[in-house]
């Protein structure tokens, strides 16, 4: 069992096996708060801080019978002692969010992560009730509002779903495009049906430009960057020419939305075709913004 489905059984065993759904994400974002390595990152959403990847370990181990879901509650259904498999730093850690947060209702812990964690509280349905107007504003003022206009690029290799979509957020990329051939992955939550779904989720737009991509086949055996070189000499030969038109959309898009975003799949921005379709992209004669890879 991943160490990290470990963390969430051995809270639920500290509240006596259960706890509503909404406070199980409460506690979970205070503890990680205090960790110095997080097992679990949160994006600001509905009802303020959220981890998708948390809510899908325990959808996972609901279908593995370790934990039993209803409308409100997680229930943990076995006996054994989690807290025991915990490392000490993070069994203090969770012991000390029960001490301090544990007698909290919904209302007050949902109060209380508004109050002190703003940035998480920008996308909530419900901040303006919960929060006075000096609060709220602070809030507000809490979530990154760029006018220039800017076609950025991102990779998701080596991060979590919630840092990816994060670091959209703080950017205030209003659209997401997706330039991969073959959207699907292995990493939770960025095959397209769940990338869109959560971008959405998060008010950005997602666009899916399959012809800019490059075939998996001819991803095969790339050991070195000289390997990558290659690749993307024979990409800027023969692909991205025959796409000038989807690239000037690309250009159309930018014009309207302001704050746009090339997304596959590698970190090194030198191992990826993004970089070159955004040169490509840079040198037609509608372009005239900026570039920046994040």
């Amino acid at each position: 069992m991943f160490y990290r489905r470990k963390i969430i059984l051995a809270l639920l065993q500290l509240f006596d096996g259960k706890l509503e759904k909404i406070k199980l994400q409460k506690l979970l974002f205070l503890f990680v708060q205090k960790q110095d390595q997080s097992t679990y990152d949160f994006v600001p959403y509905k009802y303020g801080c959220y981890s998708f990847s948390a809510n899908a370990d325990v959808g996972a181990m609901v279908r593995k019978d370790l934990v039993i879901e209803d409308s409100i509650y997680f229930i943990k259904r076995d006996n054994v002692n989690y807290l025991k498999m915990l490392n000490a730093s993070d069994l203090m850690l969770l012991q000390d969010t029960k001490l301090l947060y544990g007698r909290m209702g919904n209302n007050a812990l949902i109060r209380h992560t508004y109050v002190n964690f703003p940035y998480w509280t920008t996308k909530s349905e419900i901040a303006e009730a919960v929060l006075t107007q000096k609060e709220f504003s602070r809030v507000k003022q809490s979530f990154p509002k760029k006018e220039r206009s800017i076609l950025f690029t991102i990779g998701y290799e080596g991060i979590s779903l919630e840092e990816y979509l994060n670091r959209l957020l703080k950017n205030d990329v209003k659209t997401l495009v997706d330039v991969r051939q073959n959207p699907l992955s292995m990493k939770y939550g960025f095959s397209k049906t769940l990338l869109k779904r959560y971008c959405e989720g998060l008010g950005i737009r997602y666009l899916h430009f399959p012809e800019v991509g490059i075939q998996g086949s001819k991803r095969q055996e790339l050991n070195s960057q000289s390997d990558y070189d290659r690749l993307f000499d024979v990409y800027k030969e023969e692909s991205l020419p025959q796409t000038i038109m989807t690239q000037k959309s690309i250009i159309k898009l930018l014009e309207k939305d302001k704050r746009i975003a090339l997304t596959c799949f590698e970190a090194n921005i030198y191992q990826c075709h993004r970089k070159p379709l955004a040169e490509s992209i840079e040198s037609l004669a509608e372009f005239a913004y900026e570039v920046k890879h994040i």
